[in-house]
This record gives C-alpha cells, sequence and structure tokens, in this order.
C-alpha cells in the first residue's frame, strides 16, 4: 500500500511539472487552441489605423494582423496580451523576453537582424507625402523647394528629402504625427512625411477623412516585419504560413482598406501583397 501510495504521488507530482513547464513555456500552442497560454504582443499604442489604444481596446492594421496570426497559431482573442512597443525599446523588448512578438511598424533591416529575428513581411510601406487634399501643387519630394514639411522629432524622414530631393525645404519638427497634422490642417506646413500607411491611417483619423490625401509617390521601401526573439525559425515558418493564408483568402485586402477609408489610400501594387522571405 506504501508503495502504491508513493507511485500515485510521484506520478501527480510529475503531472503538475510538466503542466507547469507547458504553460511556462512561450508559444506553446498545446492542442491548437492556444494550449490555455497567453501570448504577449508588442504593437504601437500611438499610431492611427496601424496601433492604438482605445479605452481598453487596441485597433488598427498591425493589431488585426496580430490578432489573426495568432489565431492561426492556436490563441484566441482573449489570450492575448497587448503591451506598448515603443521603437527605441522594440529590440530590448524580445531580447529580455518582456513580448512573444511585436507588430509595431517595424521594419526589417540587417542591422536589427543581428540581433533579433523578423517573420515576414505583411507589408511594404514607402516614405511618402500628406497634404492637403486640394493641393495640386505637391505630387513628390521634389515639389518641396521652399515649402514647409513638417516630421517627428528625431525622425530621419525629412532629413532625407532634404538631402536627396529638396535642399531649399523649411524643415518644421513636432513631438509627434497628431501634432503635425494640426500644422498641416492650419496651414502653417505644405506637407507631412513619414511611411503612407501611416499617413493615411493618420487620414482615416480625421472627423472628415477626406481633408488630406496621400501622394502616392513613394520614395522609400520599408518592409514590415513581425519581430521575434532571437532563434525563433520554427515560429517565424508558422507566422509566414499565416501571413501567406491571410493573403490568399483575402483578408489582408480587407484589414488594409479598413483602416485606411474614406483616404482614398491604396498601397503600392508593385510592393504589395508582399510575400513573406524564408526564415533564417
Amino acid at each position: 500500500m506504501r508503495k502504491h501510495t508513493t507511485a500515485v504521488a510521484l506520478a501527480a507530482a510529475s503531472a503538475l511539472a510538466l503542466a507547469a513547464c507547458s504553460s511556462a513555456e512561450p508559444g506553446n500552442t498545446g492542442d491548437g487552441d492556444g494550449g490555455g497560454d497567453t501570448l504577449t504582443v508588442g504593437i504601437k499604442f500611438d499610431q492611427p489605423g496601424l496601433g492604438l489604444q482605445k479605452g481598453a481596446e487596441y485597433v488598427g492594421f498591425d493589431v488585426d494582423v496580430a490578432k489573426y496570426v495568432a489565431g492561426k497559431l492556436g490563441y484566441d482573442e482573449d489570450q492575448i496580451e497587448f503591451t506598448e512597443a515603443v521603437s527605441a525599446n522594440r529590440e530590448t523588448m524580445l531580447q529580455n523576453g518582456d513580448v512573444d512578438m511585436i507588430f509595431a511598424t517595424y521594419s526589417i533591416t540587417d542591422t536589427r537582424k543581428e540581433i533579433v529575428d523578423f517573420a515576414g513581411p505583411y507589408f511594404v510601406a514607402g516614405q511618402d507625402l500628406l497634404v492637403a487634399a486640394d493641393d495640386d501643387s505637391i505630387t513628390g519630394p521634389e515639389d518641396l523647394e521652399g515649402k514647409n514639411l513638417c516630421s517627428v522629432t528625431g525622425s530621419t524622414s525629412a532629413e532625407r528629402i532634404k538631402d536627396d530631393y529638396a535642399e531649399g525645404v523649411e524643415l518644421v519638427e513636432r513631438p509627434g504625427y497628431s501634432e503635425c497634422v494640426s500644422a498641416l490642417a492650419s496651414g502653417a506646413v505644405d506637407a507631412v512625411t513619414t511611411d503612407d500607411i501611416i499617413l493615411a491611417g493618420l487620414a482615416a483619423a480625421q472627423e472628415d477623412p477626406t481633408v488630406f490625401k496621400v501622394v502616392g509617390n513613394p520614395f522609400s521601401e520599408e518592409n514590415y516585419g513581425v519581430g521575434l526573439p532571437k532563434g525563433s525559425t520554427d515560429r517565424c515558418e508558422e507566422i509566414n504560413t499565416a501571413i501567406t493564408e491571410m493573403i490568399d483568402d483575402g483578408t489582408w485586402d480587407e484589414l488594409v482598406a479598413t483602416h485606411t477609408e474614406g483616404t482614398g489610400y491604396t498601397a503600392n501594387a508593385e510592393l504589395n501583397p508582399p510575400e513573406p522571405a524564408a526564415c533564417a
């Protein structure tokens, strides 16, 4: 009897240990329903149309792509925990295990790939210009000579235009893109610059989304990827499969249209929808 009791106790302890390990392992999808785990996803909290916190909810293209991918990995929406991923902290968050993955207009670069992994891309953006809807004088960066251009403090977007396209442009810095849009609305600046889909999201967030327009002449290429901890090859392949399914079933097109509705924006057809790259 004593031997039987001991064996039962050992078996129960082993089962508990295995369950604890399973629930602690990031990204464990169990039997396809998330295994009871949570998935921590980094997003932007302050980018209309892409990643925006609205009370207790999170909305935007990046948010919906993350939900779709998480669903394909076996997670229900109530198993996703969104957390803010500020641009300067993204690599650190992945390295420290603060997040399982990041969907936050996170451009894939060789420098970043040295310390983190990427799945995707799930969108290819390009630097563009936001102008007043009735302004036909600006059709590209070359038209900004002598005009006022707004970009966020610390961004290299405006400097790129000054260096490569319009030496005489007057650069105006604001702490955030909402302040740039306000300056555009008041006539204090002639244009705002950053990635095209970010500009479209800013326009869509206005009470009247038709007051501004994205010029539609992108002059850079930014591949938005899913940031992952280094060594996440298997998870990268799972995410790439989900992204491909999202494109093939029409969800990708629907999400782009939903989050830029009313602006007249269309994604660059030469670059989108993207084809996910091979995982390392």
